[in-house]
């Protein structure tokens, strides 16, 4: 008679092999998981971007500026030597924004890169009474903000220069009926864009460009950022290769009374901030 078969069993891993199986796969999901999260956390933190700062040179105007658009006034102010920071709540607006007003001196402005990953707009100040006299030293700095922006990696959204023709209550117009805003913005825009092309001018002829407008010497000479599209690669702000440039003209001349109230316009950049942050 015959006999029942034997089961055969599976063989058994050992348990050593199990618990160090289970491990190792619990370690891979652990470190996907945590490279979803920085990569989402990056992304997120880059689309928020909520941040203008204001940069340009000494006795420009920034921090009247930033006073006026976080507290609504502008005191006299004296020449800044560190970065101030507040932040701004705007109706319809979820998150405060972030304004930073960013030191002109020649060896403080460089900050402003501290803040250019999270930076949605930089807004370059420009005395425009003054810009004719000090073209050199505005362009220089203004040049060094290029090369900064056309240095961010492609992977990176760029941010929005603005270049405010500021105290344009300051320009004498030809007429009453003249608009000292839209003078301003074509004298300034006319006169860096002069003094860029200047500068690259220079650099394409293999001379140097410490000269041009740091009075200190302390410019490297290979210093880029002026590329631009179109016939002869003339340096005009609307062909930049670096995105996209917005003129607008303002004025704050703040009051030495009790009240200290803001008298000017500072207007187009909260309408600009508001439509665009």
């Amino acid at each position: 008679m015959d006999s029942d078969p034997t089961p055969i069993s599976e063989p058994k891993l050992p348990v050593s092999m199990s618990s160090q199986t289970l491990i190792l796969a619990s370690l891979f999901v652990a470190i996907i998981s945590i490279a979803i999260f920085i990569f989402v956390s990056r992304r997120k933190s880059q689309s928020k971007r909520n941040l203008v700062l204001l940069i340009g040179p000494s006795n420009s105007g920034k921090t009247a500026i930033f006073s006026s658009l976080v507290y609504g006034q502008a005191p006299p102010t004296i020449t800044s030597m560190q970065a101030n920071s507040s932040f701004l709540d705007l109706p319809g607006k979820r998150d405060p924004i972030q304004i930073v007003d960013v030191p002109g001196h020649p060896r403080l402005r460089d900050q402003f890169k501290d803040f250019l990953s999270s930076a949605k707009a930089l807004a370059f100040v420009v005395d425009a009474n003054t810009a004719s006299r000090n073209t050199a030293v505005v362009a220089e700095h203004l040049h060094a903000v290029l090369d900064a922006i056309m240095a961010i990696p492609p992977s990176q959204p760029l941010p929005t220069l603005l270049i405010l023709a500021h105290k344009c209550d300051l320009i004498k117009a030809s007429s009453s009926s003249a608009d000292t805003s839209a003078l301003a913005v074509t004298r300034v825009q006319t006169i860096l864009e002069r003094e860029l092309e200047r500068r690259k001018l220079s650099q394409s002829g293999g001379m140097g460009v410490e000269a041009l407008g740091d009075e200190n010497n302390n410019e490297k000479s290979n210093m880029g950022g002026l590329d631009c599209r179109g016939p002869g690669g003339t340096f005009k702000f609307e062909n930049w290769e670096g995105g996209e440039v917005v003129f607008l003209g303002t004025s704050v001349q703040s009051s030495r009374s009790d009240e200290k109230s803001v008298k000017g316009s500072i207007a187009p950049l909260m309408d600009w901030i508001e439509e665009n942050m």
